[in-house]
């Protein structure tokens, strides 16, 4: 019996719930099929959703299609209409045993074709623990799921719920036996990191849970933190930046902006100078810190001035490592109905913003000559450092262990030794 082929799309938590659902249709004896699982972060995300489950389906022409993840949440009709789709089912309801149970062909009974619920009723995160996916050198665990926040332009909320948090005993026995199963890195994720914590008993900060790994896992070598609000972050999250070497010192930001008044009408709770004031501090206390972060091209009512100051806002808050996403209206978000950019200056803004980014990222490598870093090789011949850059070295390595290496240059965006 061939198993089911799983298509991922979108960020590392349908990475790792693609991860958990291979484990339970396993589980369940499921037969040929074909999963996608969507992304929703943009207008163009779903039209590359419905692009692939054509072209899954010309290449799998006998096979199941089952559609899910955050597009099929949030619009299943829609792709329960295209005729290349078998089952559409929801991110509840793919992480549930019962479900893959149901699309199992030897069922008994009748199998509903679209099977999506209220996410907004959910109140559980985390029943899919995994331990660890990808490559035997980094483990993503995720701690929280869903976000309270209404953003104007984001649909994810809807396609995720509201902020749920995994307990920190849950959290700390996962990463023990992730470090026990030869993981030298675990990644703490989540769609609205910062907000971990908040529906717990006590409302313990991210913080305390990252302060609580460090401390009950002394055998883990490093702990890295995913996206993170900045102006969510908490005293004990600062502390540990300042004294625990087996923290990563590189923080990937959700910034969206550079001007004020975008950022109100984004619906953001940061202003430009929190996010100048933060990664000051944070560099402050820890030197050799290194920033990514998310930056939006084109929002609607966006001028060439509002654009300068995301500009200068690379340059201000000295970001490494940019994610650009060129502005697209999603149906349902008040920013869809606001007074939309040129599509062309968009995709100029965005590509002059790109530009900004390669040009940190090659006066980052540069600044790295001759130093000596420990990487976590990916690969026999390629790993990162602890600031998250791409290193080549010359002779190869065992995939998951550190190795202290003298960087000797680069080339293009990857370092080497």
């Amino acid at each position: 019996m061939t198993p089911p082929r799983f298509t991922t799309m979108g960020c590392r938590l349908n990475a790792y719930e693609t991860e958990a659902m291979k484990a339970l249709a396993e589980q369940a004896g499921m037969g040929d099929a074909v999963v996608i699982n969507t992304c929703a972060v943009t207008a163009e995300a779903v039209r590359k959703a419905r692009q692939e489950i054509r072209r899954l389906r010309r290449e799998n022409p006998e096979a199941r299609l089952i559609v899910t993840g955050c597009a099929a949440q949030i619009d299943p009709d829609s792709f329960a209409a295209m005729s290349e789709v078998d089952h559409v089912i929801g991110n509840t309801e793919k992480m549930s045993p019962d479900t893959w149970r149901g699309l199992n062909p030897d069922f008994i009974g009748e199998t509903e074709r679209v099977q999506v619920n209220d996410i907004m009723s959910v109140t559980e995160t985390a029943g899919h623990l995994i331990d660890g996916f990808g490559t035997r050198s980094r483990a993503y665990v995720q701690v929280q799921n869903g976000c309270d926040h209404r953003c104007t332009f984001c649909i994810i909320p809807f396609g995720r719920g509201n902020s749920r948090s995994v307990p920190a005993g849950v959290v700390v026995d996962q990463i023990k036996r992730l470090v026990q199963g030869g993981f030298n890195e675990v990644v703490l994720t989540g769609v609205d990191l910062t907000s971990w914590g908040a529906d717990l008993p006590g409302t313990p900060r991210l913080g305390d849970l990252v302060m609580r790994i460090l401390r009950l896992v002394p055998d883990l070598p490093r702990l890295r933190i995913s996206s993170i609000d900045s102006i969510e972050v908490d005293e004990n999250l600062m502390l540990a930046i300042a004294t625990e070497q087996r923290l990563m010192p590189h923080l990937h930001l959700s910034l969206q902006h550079g001007d004020d008044l975008i950022l109100k009408r984004m619906k953001r709770r940061h202003l430009r100078d929190d996010a100048i004031r933060f990664t000051e501090e944070a560099r402050r206390l820890r030197p050799g810190m290194t920033f990514g972060a998310d930056i939006i091209a084109g929002f609607p009512t966006e001028t060439e001035a509002h654009f300068e100051n995301s500009l200068k806002l690379v340059e201000e808050c000295d970001l490494t490592w940019l994610h650009v996403f060129p502005y697209s209206p999603r149906p349902g978000t008040p920013a869809a109905r606001m007074p939309q950019v040129d599509g062309r200056a968009i995709k100029a803004r965005a590509a002059r913003l790109r530009a900004a980014g390669d040009a940190r990222v090659e006066r980052h490598l540069g600044q790295q000559h001759g130093r000596t870093h420990r990487i976590l090789m990916e690969a026999p011949d390629m790993g990162r450092t602890e600031q998250f850059a791409e290193v080549s070295l010359a002779s190869p390595q065992q995939e998951g262990a550190i190795v202290t290496a003298t960087i000797t240059g680069h080339s293009g965006a990857r370092l080497t030794a």
